[in-house]
This record gives C-alpha cells, structure tokens and sequence, in this order.
C-alpha cells in the first residue's frame, strides 16, 4: 500500500486533509502531521511515495528543502490552497509522479490541477515518464535532459526500439527500423535521417560502435539508452566458489555483451545451487531473484547447448547455465550469449520477449 504524507496548518485544511484521506477510502496509508514539521518530513522522504502540504508553497518548499537528493529517488510533493482550489505539482513531477497524482487528487476534490513541466505544458512526450510507466532504466540522466532540451526546441530525435512496441508514436519522434547488425556496404557517412543527432535507444543492449556509426554517421551524437529488465542470468560454478569471483567472471560477461546491470531481471541454475553463498550475494548486490531448476526441468528445455559429459555425470544434464537462463526467459526468450566459461564459473544470457507502449 502506498503512503503518502499530509500536513495542513488550519481548521479548513485539516478539514480538507480529511476529505482527501476519505476520498482514497483505505487505498493509500497516509502519514498525518501533528507536531514537529521537520521529523515529519524526514520521515515521509524515507518511506512515503508522496507528500501533500495544504497551505503556501513556502511553508512546503522550506520544509523541504533539507531532504532534496535527486530527482530519481525524490517523492512527489503537492501543495494546495487550503480552499481546495488549486493542487499543484510542486516537485517529481515525472519520474516521483507528481503531476498525475496532483491530477488525480485534483479529481477527487473538484480542484484545478497546476502541471508547469516543460513537456506537459508543450504536449510532449516526457522521455523519464516514459520510462518509468514502461519499466526501463535510464542510463544517463545528462543523455535524458538533453534529449528533452531536444525536443522542447523541435529538434529531430530518432527512436530505434529493439523489442516489440505498441500504441501510436509521439509525432515528435522519428521511429527508426531496427538494427539489422550490418551496414549497407554502399551507405556513407550522413546519418540515417538528415540532420539527426539525437537517439532513444531501447534496447537490453548498449549501442556500439557499428550501430552508432549507421544511426548518426557521426561522433557527436546524443544517445538516450533506456534498458528494460529483460536479461536472465544462467549461471553455475564449482561448490563454494568465492562471490568475488563469481562477481568478476559475470562483470567480464556483461561488458563483453554491452549489457548494462540494470537489464538484468534473474538469475537461474540448477537447485543443486541453491543454497551457493556467492550467487545468492550476486543476486542481493545486483537485486535480481534467483530460480533454481531440477535436473529433469532443464533437460527438457528444448535447443542446442553446449554439452558437457563432466557437468551430466556431475549435475544429471548436460548443460546448467544455458538451459537455465533460457528457461528463466519463459516462452518466446533467446539466448543472447552461450556458455562462457572462467575459473570455474560457467554464464549464458537469454533474453525474454519483452515490448514498450506508447500512450495509456
């Protein structure tokens, strides 16, 4: 259940407090101020989703003030007169979520919602909602700003998704065909759409040179990489290897993949590791699950794998970390990277189907 904290400083805007958490009828579990503004507010910045002050901005805005950190971890905050006139979007307004729940509790009070973000007021795509609704990483917050600069001056942005995608494409962005993994012999240098030099790339993949170099056909590009967690981690290794090692040999896999931690959704294995200190610590640093898989569920993943006879005689199938990883993918997945093998830790990477939508 979602928290929210509310603080009011009348009789008229406790009574408004009170509509509010009646409105929500037992949906939300809200954290009323009593005394000591400051602890309030320390505590709503540790555990609420949002913050509602009834009364003038100031009030709210020296109140907090002391807690701002980023605009990523920030909870929303509202601020309404205590009339109920206005309900405004005071800060998180995308990623925190400020500005739909300033339109909702707008709602449900009869009040006028006050949205000031840039691309709300312009009608355009907001890249951070975007991505929070769709459940992807931001891996440059500096790339997102830019990208948004780009497209409040109606500079061109291209799109390139890389799994499935439905619902209509903001006017505003170019949707480019998927990478093919070649460029055309006879293409030269100009970016695939003149005058391009902005790029959201969604994909559990970071862009490499090949493909930056067939999009942009130039350097100074910007890149707005947004990762969804689709990535399955297939792992095994010898009993009792060491999570520093464990960690090393799965960092090499990734970077040698260009894939991000963030895209990683869970890792998998065989159940004879289940109970692996050093891939359950893995699992906790990086805050994936981990599904471990009897012999007889991995034997019928269907494919081609790298057998070994050591690892059937050891485990009953002959091969762990790619039939686990493509098992864990679930209906659809693909194995994306096959068996790599280092002091005596074995990973394979698969990825599920996974697709973004535009709009509601």
């Amino acid at each position: 259940m979602k928290k929210v904290g509310i603080a009011a400083f009348t009789d008229a805007g406790r009574a408004l407090a009170d509509r509010i958490t009646e409105a929500y009828d037992g949906h939300v579990q809200f954290i009323r101020y009593e005394s000591g503004l400051k602890d309030w507010c320390a505590c709503c910045f540790a555990q609420a989703h949002g913050l509602i002050f009834i009364g003038a901005c100031g009030i709210a805005v020296r109140t907090i003030a002391p807690f701002l950190k980023s605009k990523m971890s920030d909870p929303a905050v509202l601020v309404i007169d205590e009339k109920g006139q206005y309900v405004i979007s005071l800060l998180s307004g995308h990623i925190g979520g400020a500005n739909e729940f300033a339109a909702d509790v707008a709602e449900l009070i009869g009040a006028v919602p006050v949205i000031t973000t840039a691309s709300d007021v312009n009608g355009l795509i907001a890249v951070d909602v975007f991505a929070k609704k769709n459940h992807l990483a931001i891996a440059s917050m500096k790339a997102a700003k830019l990208t948004e600069a780009a497209l409040l001056r109606r500079d061109p942005v291209g799109i390139v998704c890389c799994g499935g995608l439905s619902g209509e494409v903001p006017k505003e962005l170019t949707l480019l065909p998927k990478w093919s993994g070649t460029v055309p012999e006879n293409r030269n240098k100009e970016a695939a759409v003149p005058g391009m030099k902005h790029l959201i790339w969604i994909s559990e993949k970071a862009p490499g040179e090949k493909e930056l170099a067939y999009y942009f056909g130039a350097e100074d590009g910007c890149v707005l990489h947004l990762i969804p967690r689709s990535v399955m981690l297939g792992i095994g290794c010898r009993k009792g290897k060491p999570y520093e090692e464990i960690r090393s040999v799965v960092g090499d896999l990734l970077k040698q993949e260009g894939i991000p931690a963030d895209a990683l959704d869970m890792a998998a294995s065989i159940d004879l590791k289940k109970e692996e200190d050093g891939i359950k610590r893995l699992c906790r640093e990086y805050g994936i699950g981990f599904a471990a898989y009897p012999a007889e569920m991995l034997r019928q993943v269907p494919g081609t794998f790298e057998a070994s006879e050591f690892v059937r005689k050891t485990t009953g199938v002959d091969n762990v970390c790619e039939r686990a990883a493509l098992l864990a993918a679930g209906e659809g997945g693909k194995i994306i990277r096959k068996k790599y093998a280092e002091n005596g830790v074995t990973a394979a990477l698969a990825v599920r189907k996974w697709r973004v939508c535009f709009g509601e």
